[in-house]
């Protein structure tokens, strides 16, 4: 079974990595004896299911959840159950990598209309002369 995140673009359950550990926060007693939290480690430099592009994004947005390796670590201690945080952590690095999927926009360079260029020029007299008038009184 592999984790969708765009219809083109499918990780193999093999590249995830869990691991279960204690977790802070809700939990009651359940906190001090079992594993629920997840740290899912999905490595971006290596997988097969990401395009070139697409894991240069990724990287770039995973920010500090990426080791100097290039794997991507997600925790995820929300939930009191492990299943919970286990689909929470999941659906977190989908709609990371469905984020990395769209291609930035490129930017088109714009020229300033003849109308906007005589508006700013006029607020800066306006201000320069609301200025001169603080000054102090000339004889």
């Amino acid at each position: 079974m592999a984790l969708v995140c765009t219809p083109q673009i499918a990780i193999d359950e093999a590249e995830l990595h869990e691991t279960f550990v204690r977790a802070s926060g809700p939990g009651g007693q359940n906190v001090n004896k079992l594993s629920t939290a997840v740290q899912l480690r999905f490595d971006v430099r290596r997988s097969a299911a990401l395009p070139n592009a697409v894991a240069v994004r990724l990287m770039r947005l995973a920010g500090r959840r990426l080791t100097a390796d290039g794997v991507l670590v997600i925790s995820a201690q929300q939930f009191r159950t492990q299943e919970r945080n286990r689909a929470d952590a999941r659906e977190r690095l989908a709609k990371l990598v469905a984020e990395a999927a769209v291609p930035p926009v490129p930017r088109r360079a714009t020229r300033p209309t003849l109308a906007s260029k005589k508006r700013r020029l006029e607020a800066k007299t306006q201000r320069g002369a609301t200025k001169r008038l603080r000054g102090a009184p000339v004889d």
